[in-house]
């Protein structure tokens, strides 16, 4: 991709959000567009970071033999009513509806009765579980309070599950993988997550854990258990035979020993029970030949989340002062910016093109600038890698800085395009 192409807005960062620094440069860059409270439009790189966090979390599901399906984004009010929830939302000031002379319908929250009518007709028999559908596709929530930019929009791209079984101790066992597979997907896109036991709340069932990453820019605070890496939120504590529950479900046996951390939200994940299966009517036939509801469970990830987390915990620091962010490898889009001075120039061309025929998608900086200026082009964007060819870097050769920490090396032409040609395969940092 060119540089000249982008049409990003070129400022003098300043006056940055202290509590949520990286987002704030994507909104003064023009990477994020701001349409009003909570609703946003991404430029190409922050869209291609939420597409590459969305097919490690699809790989990683579909490795684990769940579905991908597509529900509908706008949903008849008689769905609702059936399982009871419409008032409720309605009431809260959640769901957004719409009158139209056809009746009324509402922009989903989430899906939980769409997925279980979706399933009636379809899944009849003990013989077809365990299943589970998942999507990964926008919700609407009239949000009243649109702290952290992309943290909390009215409009989030959101990844959730939904698992079918024919007992309590099925479900459970669904619960548990999928909340593995959780923790599989989460280290591979690159952020470190604790699980933190919850309470159901609205929701209802069994179990309940809210999906979070330590973090300073965190709205959440947990006690966090660092041996085990599991968190409690305090609400918790609040619960009747609170102790019992703790220790029969999380093993947590001495409260005292947690230590306050902060915290930001990603997923919550539930084991529902049959909630919603007998609010709906909807059951299958066991091996008795008896009607039964079906045991849920409902995970969710809000993947606009996580790319908001992602730009925050990799900020770039010179001087004590917030300049860019380097974006993890696992996720980047484009691992490679190339900068050269003007004599150098149709090296640098060639060099890209080089990478365009290997099928290897990279920036080259093709505007005119200074080489600190297009370095420091390079950190807003949060490429993570800088190819360099300046006054001082000999014929034939490039100099690479890696910008999450300034690590630098010289590289022959022929290498640098061989390492990123690897490093598109593996996804894996270069050792300096």
């Amino acid at each position: 991709m060119r540089v000249s192409k982008m049409g990003m807005k070129s400022v003098k960062l300043s006056n940055l959000d202290e509590m949520y620094p990286a987002q704030d440069i994507l909104i003064q860059t023009s990477q994020v567009k701001q349409y009003g409270s909570g609703v946003y439009a991404y430029d190409n790189i922050p869209l291609k970071v939420q597409d590459n966090i969305e097919e490690i979390i699809k790989k990683h599901f579909n490795r684990a033999d769940y579905i991908e399906t597509q529900m509908p984004l706008i949903q008849q009010q008689e769905l609702w009513l059936r399982s009871g929830r419409y008032d409720k939302y309605v009431e809260e000031g959640v769901m957004m509806t719409s009158e139209t002379d056809k009746g009324t319908y509402c922009l989903a929250p989430t899906a939980e009765e769409a997925i279980t009518a979706f399933v009636e007709n379809r899944v009849t028999s003990h013989k077809q579980l365990p299943v589970g559908y998942y999507q990964i596709g926008p919700k609407f929530r009239n949000e009243i309070r649109n702290r952290g930019y992309l943290l909390r929009g009215k409009e989030f791209l959101m990844f959730d599950l939904y698992s079918f079984d024919k007992d309590e101790q099925s479900m459970m066992d669904s619960y548990n993988k999928i909340r593995e597979t959780y923790f599989k997907a989460f280290n591979e896109i690159g952020l470190d997550i604790v699980a933190v036991a919850a309470d159901n709340g609205s929701m209802g069932g069994k179990n309940s854990e809210e999906i979070m990453a330590l973090s300073p820019i965190g709205e959440d605070t947990i006690l966090y258990d660092k041996e085990t890496n599991q968190g409690l939120n305090v609400e918790v504590l609040e619960k009747e035979n609170a102790e019992e529950y703790l220790k029969e479900t999380y093993n947590i046996d001495d409260v005292k020993k947690l230590k306050e951390e902060k915290a930001c939200e990603l997923g919550h994940i539930f084991a529902l029970g049959t909630k919603y299966s007998e609010s709906m009517g909807i059951n299958f036939i066991d091996a008795e030949n008896n009607s039964k509801p079906f045991y849920m469970g409902c995970y969710g990830i809000g993947v606009s989340r996580v790319l908001g987390l992602i730009y925050e915990n990799n900020v770039i620091k010179e001087n004590d002062k917030v300049v860019g962010f380097s974006i993890p490898v696992s996720v980047a889009p484009y691992h490679l910016y190339i900068i050269s001075n003007d004599a150098k120039k149709e090296v640098a061309e060639d060099i890209y093109s080089k990478f365009l025929d290997r099928d290897v998608d990279v920036v080259i900086d093709d505007v005119k600038g200074s080489i600190g200026e297009k370095i420091r082009n390079a950190k807003i964007l949060g490429i993570p890698y800088i190819a360099i060819m300046g006054n001082n870097t000999e014929d034939g050769f490039v100099e690479v800085e890696r910008t999450k920490d300034g690590a630098k090396t010289t590289m022959r032409i022929e290498e640098l395009i061989e390492t990123f040609e690897r490093m598109k395969k593996e996804k894996k940092d270069i050792d300096f």
